[in-house]
């Protein structure tokens, strides 16, 4: 007798039927044609976020501007990890405005910086973002509020010059300081912070900015 044996049928290699929007896909494009907008994901990437210090001086909480001041970070969708209220005791002050401040503008600028940031409160933050330092230097401006330039914080708060506060034998009151380098940052923020004082959270504001989410 004659062995039967099956043969699975052969199936067709026609390609399956996908449709235009499958295609767009895959080119990075939408269906209509206009390109997609792809989000980059920071963890994947291996982006870092950066913190800086930033201090409000007596001559912005006596003026009563904090709250546009603090707005122009939030604005950014900088995050806020670490706030304080406090006045400063003399040698936190000179822990602050080190030696090398000096070296740059000579002792007698130092102490007479140090008088000005122990004159009264003072509000310490610490934000964190992308390349935080940077953009919170270009925030606040130069350093000579009469130099700044407008749409800055000192350009649009301050207009006093180093002339002037020579002259009188002063620090320069220029509201708001803001580390210079990211290891200037990381020093500044241990003289004013214990870890446990810095917080991590993810507010709703920089959702759209930092994305930590994804």
């Amino acid at each position: 007798m004659a062995k039967i044996i099956k043969l699975n049928p052969v199936r067709s290699k026609t390609p399956s039927k996908r449709s235009s929007a499958d295609h767009a896909s895959e080119a990075g494009r939408t269906s209509n044609g206009t390109k997609k907008q792809i989000y980059p994901r920071a963890h994947k990437m291996g982006a870092k976020l950066e913190r800086t210090l930033v201090l409000l001086k007596p001559d912005a909480i006596h003026r009563g501007i904090i709250g546009e001041i603090l707005q122009r970070f939030e604005k950014i969708g900088a995050k806020m990890v670490g706030m304080k209220l406090l006045v400063s005791e003399k040698d936190t002050a000179m822990k602050h405005y080190t030696e090398d401040l000096s070296k740059r503008r000579g002792e007698k600028v130092r102490q007479m910086m140090v008088e000005m940031l122990i004159s009264g409160p003072i509000i310490a933050v610490v934000f964190e973002g992308v390349d935080m330092v940077e953009v919170a230097r270009k925030l606040i401006g130069a350093t000579e509020p009469k130099s700044a330039v407008p749409g800055t914080i000192r350009g649009d708060f301050a207009h006093v010059s180093y002339r002037y506060a020579d002259e009188k034998g002063i620090g320069i009151f220029n509201l708001i300081h803001a580390s210079a380098t990211p290891e200037e940052a990381e020093t500044e923020i241990n003289v004013w912070f214990k870890p446990e004082e810095l917080i991590r959270h993810r507010p709703i504001y920089t959702r759209f900015t930092l994305r930590e989410e994804d």
